[in-house]
């Protein structure tokens, strides 16, 4: 597109008739191309330019610091203590973020699924997998499951018929067999 602007004349508008394309990206791609030669054919990052509500580098050593001195003396050294470090010693006011408590979350998901020849599907709740039996007169068949934290609707998405309403509990396994007594070994 670019040489066919630049090279051989056509305006901007032909080539962006020519190849499908809007007029002002042709006119962005032959800035760069200008701006900066055979290097605006390369891959190019679509990373930000900036992140206005990062942490400054200063903030992310002395919280690395921190961690490492309240760990080193046995002491807790969770977000809420660095949190309450950094604001009483430091006068550097962060959010304690606490990435693995997602007690309060609720899970609203909606999935696209084939049911299996044994007549399941798979579900991950809570970092486990359930195997939810649908029954295998629906083996290979199209379905949808709704899900509003454990409660679940699998639903055909050819017709729209209701297989299976179901509430999750997480303590129990989906396993109705016992699992075997350890066997021990004699010598």
């Amino acid at each position: 597109m670019i040489t066919a602007d630049v090279v051989e004349g056509w305006s901007q508008g032909e080539v962006a008739r020519a190849y499908g394309v809007s007029q002002g990206w042709v006119s962005r791609l032959v800035a760069r191309y200008r701006a900066e030669g055979q290097a605006a054919f390369g891959p190019r990052s679509r990373r930000p330019r900036s992140s206005p509500r990062a942490m400054s580098p200063a903030a992310v050593g002395l919280i690395i610091m921190l961690r490492k001195d309240l760990a080193g003396a046995g002491l807790d050294a969770g977000p809420d203590t660095i949190a309450w470090h950094l604001e009483h010693h430091h006068q550097i006011r962060v959010s304690p973020s606490h990435p693995g408590d997602r007690a309060a979350d609720t899970h609203h998901r909606v999935r696209h699924d084939v049911v299996g020849t044994g007549g399941t599907v798979t579900w991950r709740y809570n970092g486990r997998l359930y195997h939810i039996g649908i029954g295998r007169t629906h083996a290979r068949t199209h379905v949808l499951l709704l899900a509003a934290d454990r409660h679940i609707h699998v639903i055909n998405a050819a017709t729209g018929e209701f297989l299976r309403d179901l509430e999750l509990d997480p303590p129990a396994t989906t396993s109705h067999r016992p699992a075997p007594p350890p066997t021990r070994k004699t010598r």
